[in-house]
């Protein structure tokens, strides 16, 4: 009880020398919150004292101590919990805040106070003084409308699609190209054509140049089917695309057809002008192939969805009887 309060005259002593450098309400509101904290404590003080005098007898000495400790540490933590609760219900985040790190010792909790608050500025400086957590800053500046806070701390943590995505929210298209650039570049010498061609399409907005990766992955067959596929499905056009899989297929290599094959199967459902197109290519490879793979005879089903026969006509195929490819 001495300690206890010792230690309140040195904390009063040092809230009223706030008031050369802080404003009066400021220290007044500290004060306040202090008196409350300090009643709290007094009480649970004097409790354990009762407490510690009717079970004196029942206690050994040497377990005793620890045991005191033990309950008010816990009955404080318990009052700083409730205290922190009750000025989040009261939305005072900043006090709530304060309990977590003042008294609870748990910056982590504080700052996530803070955020939920809408206090976003001063999670982040917690975030980033108290914790190093710099994405968790980052974070928060940017729910702040700090981009340029933001930006800073993404181009140190290496996330450029990110610093990319702030730059065009400040319309900044030169900073943010350059930046997308660099995650275009890093997809493509990881062979992830893809996900490149997706940031060319969908965030910087050049369509050729995402089509010209999906082409370079497909001729150096990185994910070949995949880019072959989106690079179709990014002709809207219907007669653009006809003539695309037409001049498209006359250069590819034979060790790839049947990957063609399987391109023309999603592409022949797509519309009827196309199906003339896809079913005269896909019955070239089918036939290119039959002898030294007759399951690919299966593939003609996909060709004539309406055609009762077909099926029959494979089978007789595969079982040597007949050879037949229906026009």
């Amino acid at each position: 009880m001495a300690a206890f309060f010792i230690l309140a005259i040195f904390k009063l002593v040092g809230i009223f020398a706030q008031l050369f450098h802080k404003s009066f309400w400021s220290v007044v509101g500290t004060l306040v919150l202090f008196l409350v904290i300090a009643f709290i404590v007094f009480l649970v003080l004097t409790s354990l004292k009762d407490k510690e005098k009717n079970s004196t007898g029942r206690r050994k000495s040497g377990n005793g101590s620890f045991y005191l400790e033990s309950t008010l540490f816990d009955k404080l933590r318990n009052k700083y919990e409730e205290l922190a609760q009750q000025y989040i219900s009261e939305k005072d985040y900043t006090r709530a805040a304060k309990v977590y790190m003042n008294l609870l010792q748990d910056n982590y909790r504080g700052a996530k106070t803070l955020e939920e608050g809408g206090l976003y500025n001063e999670a982040a400086v917690i975030y980033l003084k108290k914790l190093k957590n710099k994405s968790e800053a980052a974070h928060c500046y940017e729910k702040a409308k700090q981009f340029h806070k933001s930006i800073d701390l993404y181009k140190d943590l290496g996330q450029k699609e990110k610093v990319g995505d702030l730059y065009k929210q400040l319309n900044d298209v030169k900073n943010s190209n350059t930046y997308y650039q660099m995650v275009v570049d890093d997809y493509v010498n990881n062979d992830q054509m893809l996900k490149g061609s997706l940031i060319y399409r969908k965030k910087m907005e050049m369509p050729e140049k995402a089509q010209e990766i999906l082409l370079k992955g497909w001729n150096e067959n990185k994910d070949a089917f995949n880019c072959l596929n989106n690079y179709f499905v990014n002709i809207n056009n219907v007669d653009e695309l006809q003539v695309g899989i037409q001049d498209l297929y006359k250069n590819t290599p034979a060790e790839k057809k049947l990957i063609y094959l399987e391109a023309m199967k999603h592409e022949f459902k797509k519309d009827q002008k196309l199906q003339s197109v896809t079913r005269d290519i896909a019955y070239e490879i089918i036939a290119e192939n039959a002898d030294k793979n007759s399951s690919v005879v299966n593939e003609l089903k996909y060709f004539n969805p309406s055609d009762e026969i077909i099926l029959k006509d494979i089978s007789r195929y595969k079982t040597g009887k007949n050879r037949i490819f229906r026009n």
